[in-house]
């Protein structure tokens, strides 16, 4: 089997297959066969270089897609790398409230989920609490963001919030 994947991707044929052509070009049959198969009714598209092998019977599929075939391809180009959004701290937790409120911007023109981090720190800057809350922001657009303490009990060890400055998409 591995013989016939090497060989398809390489263009030559063992010369088990027929070298038929129902779309008028020339060459390009062939290919790996067992015994059991008929490929009477199998066909090459394409060219000469690089052309696509398609065996038409229930057994197996096979389409060599490398360079020079003809036909459309089904990949898409790779997707762009989302830009992180700018966090910005709109109020912090109190005794009477147990989360913080951000300003997340886009900076992308697409939508996407970006997780926002915002430490909760005590009166000598010592952690009390470290969270994160994903947040969907559309494209080039604004919105605010709560993230809430674990426990409302904390809220009140809180002096003041250090949100992480970017937030990376998820």
């Amino acid at each position: 089997m591995a013989t016939c994947v090497v060989l398809a991707l390489t263009g030559f044929s063992t010369g088990r297959g027929h070298g038929h052509s129902s779309h008028g070009h020339s060459g390009g049959g062939g290919g790996c066969s067992s015994s059991g198969q008929d490929h009477d009714t199998s066909s090459s598209t394409g060219g000469t270089s690089g052309s696509r092998y398609h065996d038409y019977d229930d057994h197996d599929d096979y389409s060599d897609a490398t360079s020079g075939g003809s036909g459309s391809s089904s990949s898409s180009s790779p997707s762009t790398a989302l830009r992180d959004a700018t966090v910005r701290l709109i109020d912090c937790a109190t005794p009477g409230r147990a989360h913080a409120t951000v300003r997340v911007d886009n900076p992308n023109a697409t939508g996407a989920r970006f997780t926002v981090t915002v430490g909760f720190l005590d009166a000598r800057s010592d952690r009390v609490e470290e969270r994160t809350q994903d947040a969907y922001v559309a494209g080039n657009d604004t919105t605010t963001v709560q993230v809430d303490l674990s426990s409302p009990g904390d809220a009140a060890k809180v002096d003041h919030c250090d949100p992480e400055p970017y937030a990376p998409a998820s």
